[in-house]
């Protein structure tokens, strides 16, 4: 799969939010971006898991030509079944979220997109098995699905502190949202909205700004 700008604003956004974290796990990797990103901006060590082999193998090469390789495991293994020994005090997601939309002609492609591999309620048993009680987590997820997940996360009593909302333009509907949960309720949640573009077709001041040390 190509470097996509959602993955990119997850990577960005919760690379302002690792003020305390040293060990963090990246679910679903991908071809490695996220751990990347993160390394790039933090001095944590990164786990990052990927059931796909082909990915998994673009992740390993990705992160041995980076310089924070030192910092970064690529696992190849389904999350719901790898023996972690340690807890993290970060967790971060990019999950095959399309459950029961249009499926692609490309089985690999469905593979990555949609949740046939790994549910939204498969996932967050997993959270909670590998988080650190004082830990956190952010998770990206098509707008339509936020509200399900903000309710079924908090019946597995989980703590919504962040939401950014992302649209395309001031014109068009929310499309993305970017969540952070704790186990502990340490405020309200903080409320916020991305415009990626404005009217004239440019990126906003607040995009470039979150996307400045990654975007040349």
């Amino acid at each position: 799969m190509k470097v996509c700008t959602d993955s990119c604003l997850l990577g960005a956004w919760t690379a302002n939010r690792l003020v305390d974290a040293t060990k963090i796990l990246d679910i679903g990797t991908g071809t490695g971006l996220l751990p990347l990103m993160l390394a790039q901006k933090s001095k944590c060590s990164i786990d990052s898991i990927e059931s796909d082999p082909e990915s998994a193998a673009q992740a390993r090469e990705n992160t041995v030509e980076s310089p924070w390789q030192n910092r970064i495991q690529i696992i190849e293994g389904d999350v719901r079944q790898y023996p972690f020994r340690n807890k993290y005090d970060f967790i971060i997601t990019n999950p095959p979220f399309y459950e029961s939309d249009l499926r692609s002609p490309d089985a690999e492609k469905n593979k990555v997109k949609h949740d046939e591999s790994l549910t939204l309620n498969q996932l967050l048993p997993v959270i909670l098995s590998c988080l650190d009680k004082n830990g956190a987590f952010s998770i990206l997820l098509p707008f339509h699905r936020t509200v399900y997940f903000e309710n079924l996360a908090t019946s597995y009593g989980l703590y919504l502190l962040e939401k950014l909302t992302i649209r395309q333009s001031s014109a068009h509907a929310p499309f993305r949202s970017i969540l952070l949960f704790s186990l502990e309720k340490k405020r309200e949640p903080f409320l916020s909205e991305l415009i990626i573009k404005n009217e004239r077709g440019k990126y906003s001041p607040e995009f470039s700004e979150l996307m400045k040390d990654y975007y040349e």
